[in-house]
């Protein structure tokens, strides 16, 4: 396998995006088919959460496991070069994380996080816990799926 030069990899990198990701798609597209309407990336809620359900007061985020450091999960990976910058990056974005769930929390949002893992592991079960959720009064979720 080829290495890519530096403009390559900053070419490849700047290519991810942020929003409309395929796991994220995907879960929405399995809850509007189940009745669900949501607003997507509300900037004005902290952190933009990737799907919001103001019926049910609740905040779903779709996280990837590689770029928000999913704990024990094989798509968490961590790159070999550069791993001081990467180390920073991702303790950044852990933190970002958890101050926007507790913001969210603090406003009386419901918030649920969804773990890229468990949409490749399941999409329909996934999307069957994620609408029991919301159907019900719990007031945190975390859907992933830690393989041993």
């Amino acid at each position: 396998m080829r290495v890519p030069t530096t403009p390559q990899r900053s070419r490849m990198m700047s290519s991810i995006r942020g929003k409309d990701t395929w796991p994220e798609r995907t879960l929405r597209s399995l809850l509007f088919v189940r009745g669900f309407r949501y607003r997507l990336h509300v900037r004005k809620l902290p952190g933009s959460p990737d799907l919001v359900f103001p019926k049910h007061r609740a905040a779903v985020f779709v996280h990837g496991c590689f770029w928000h450091r999913h704990n024990g999960c094989r798509y968490s990976t961590t790159p070999k070069t550069n791993v001081e910058f990467w180390q920073k990056k991702f303790q950044e974005n852990i933190v970002r994380d958890r101050r926007h769930v507790e913001m969210l929390q603090a406003l009386g949002w419901r918030v649920g996080i969804v773990w890229e893992c468990a949409l490749k592991h399941s999409i329909e079960e996934t999307a069957r816990i994620v609408e029991e959720w919301l159907h019900g009064k719990e007031s945190a979720l975390i859907v992933g799926e830690i393989d041993p």
